[in-house]
């Protein structure tokens, strides 16, 4: 069976909720949202005043409220189905909120430790296994993706774009398509 380009992004931010849907009861609401946060907070172990820890919460608290908006619901959690139809609304309303830009330099700036300015293959390892819990052999098969130039490294720019693919590709092959899993 051939999957749609259409298809293509519903898989993936069908994935995204799976991910995010801490207690998997196939809601999401505020708490999912606070607990992704936490969890590079933890994982990095950021002051909770530290500015990158701020930045991101900051993002998650306004990209959920954002989701509410663009769900046109009246409740305080989302469905798969809602989730997904209100990502799409959001990351093409930046009247309010970029998603991909903001979203991305909060989540780069956490996950640069060295502050190099690029993210290196170990930082990455990190990011996977501390913040999404991933220790899957081929998660690292994204960051050779990810690093489209093959310097080593994954820079903010190359980062950012793969956000970008990750809400707007059809390709399944697209670096940023590979966030969580293959669709």
């Amino acid at each position: 069976m051939t999957t749609t380009a259409q298809d293509v992004i519903s898989v993936k931010l069908e994935r995204s909720f799976d991910a995010l849907d801490a207690n998997s009861d196939g809601y999401l609401d505020w708490t999912d949202y606070q607990k992704l946060g936490d969890r590079y907070i933890q994982a990095y172990k950021l002051d909770k005043d530290d500015r990158r820890a701020r930045a991101l919460q900051t993002f998650c608290q306004i990209y959920w409220l954002e989701l509410l908006r663009h769900a046109g619901v009246d409740a305080d959690r989302l469905t798969k189905d809602q989730f997904v139809t209100a990502n799409r609304l959001a990351v093409i309303d930046t009247s309010r909120l970029n998603v991909t830009e903001g979203g991305g330099h909060a989540i780069f700036d956490v996950i640069d430790v060295d502050g190099d300015n690029e993210i290196s293959k170990d930082e990455f390892a990190r990011f996977l296994k501390d913040v999404w819990q991933s220790d899957a052999p081929d998660a690292m098969e994204s960051f050779t993706r990810l690093d489209t130039d093959g310097d080593g490294a994954i820079s903010r720019q190359e980062f950012i774009r793969a956000i970008r693919e990750h809400y707007f590709s059809n390709d399944p092959e697209a670096p940023g398509s590979l966030f969580f899993g293959r669709p």
